[in-house]
């Protein structure tokens, strides 16, 4: 008993790490504009961490997106070093000046996001392939991005189910 309330414990506390908020003030004089940044062709590179800090994923995606003055479409096609592909279309739209909606396959209801500055942050909860496994892994996503130049953005994706943190995806894209 006493090994499970010492594993109960420390789960909780590697659950409740800090995430970053837009109370924080800004880093810099930049504003991200989703519609106009992700226009045109991306490389982006990243990896899956798992709470414990140990690197379980690494990947590359190669991404189109399309603004037609309504919808930001992006089209992700991912590529794992496990060799797994998976491509997901991603459709955003624009609610209000600074907020934004979107869905995806495998996406549970609508994505919410609100852009604030040189920051992006977007909530969703969604059905992940599991293909290892023959099925899907059903998770929360809050994905917090940061313009760093006009060509390059950084996101962090803080992953969780049942309120406790699986791990963080380590993303940053490129214009090409």
């Amino acid at each position: 008993m006493k090994h499970i309330t010492i594993a109960l414990a420390l789960l909780f506390l590697v659950s409740c790490t800090g995430k970053p908020s837009f109370d924080h003030p800004p880093l810099s004089e930049r504003k991200l504009d989703l519609e106009q940044f992700f226009q045109g062709e991306f490389k982006a590179y990243g990896q899956f961490q798992d709470r414990f800090g140990k690197v379980r994923q690494r990947f590359t995606v190669a991404m189109t997106g399309e603004w037609d003055g309504g919808t930001l479409t992006l089209t992700e096609d991912f590529s794992y070093e496990s060799g797994a592909t998976e491509q997901r279309i991603w459709e955003l739209t624009k609610t209000e000046a600074d907020a934004w909606r979107g869905t995806a396959a495998g996406v549970i209801g609508e994505a919410t996001g609100r852009e604030a500055g040189d920051r992006f942050n977007w909530q969703y909860t969604i059905d992940l392939p599991q293909p290892d496994k023959g099925g899907t892994l059903r998770v929360e996503f809050d994905d917090w991005m940061w313009l760093l130049s006009d060509d390059r953005l950084l996101n962090i994706a803080y992953v969780e189910r049942f309120g406790i943190r699986l791990g963080t995806v380590t993303i940053t894209f490129e214009k090409q």
